[in-house]
């Protein structure tokens, strides 16, 4: 009876260690979730005149965030008549914004399906062409070609989304586009 009382006890012991980590690491995870993150600060477009041909979506990590891959989320949007869900795509990334915010890169390298990057404040390095991580204090615009996504972005459209990061909260996107493009660049999500 003792030895059958010990083996119980053990299993018990063992049990209770195991739940007790797998609470440890479950409570570690939910805190990352909820404590990280990312938050769309600006939404600008860029006319031709008709239709809204490229989108900046520029993000920022929330407050005390953990630092977050952008090659591991990705961006959800619609337009209404179709939804569409882009990735980074590495080949389109700048460092820095030197020829204006629609000018740096070449939009045309991305696809109906892929999204650029482009750096205006990184103030520990970390964010590259193949890890591009961003996080507390830093500042990055998003690209997307409007073309090839939509067809272009045309008036009295709404367009809603969200800057999904790998992990934490989501950053929404959520404008209507004017009634005339009078502006080649058009403020479209203060």
């Amino acid at each position: 009876m003792m030895l059958v009382a010990g083996i119980t006890a053990s299993v018990l012991i063992q049990t209770m260690n195991s739940l007790q980590e797998r609470a440890i690491q479950t409570g570690a995870e939910t805190i990352k979730d909820i404590s990280s993150g990312l938050k769309v600060t600006h939404v600008s477009g860029y006319s031709d005149g008709s239709k809204i041909t490229r989108l900046a979506i520029v993000i920022t990590p929330i407050a005390a965030s953990d630092g977050l891959d952008l090659a591991f989320g990705y961006i959800f949007l619609s337009d209404s008549n179709k939804k569409v869900v882009l990735h980074y795509n590495s080949s389109c990334f700048s460092s820095s914004i030197s020829n204006g915010l629609f000018n740096t890169l070449n939009s045309s390298n991305l696809s109906a399906t892929t999204y650029g990057v482009m750096v205006v404040r990184d103030i520990d390095g970390s964010c590259s062409s193949t890890t591009p991580v961003i996080n507390d204090g830093d500042l990055v615009v998003l690209l997307i070609n409007a073309t090839k996504c939509f067809s272009g972005i045309g008036t009295h459209t709404e367009v809603s989304g969200n800057v999904n990061p790998e992990y934490g909260i989501s950053g929404v996107i959520g404008f209507t586009t004017p009634s005339t493009f009078a502006d080649t660049i058009v403020d479209l999500q203060p």
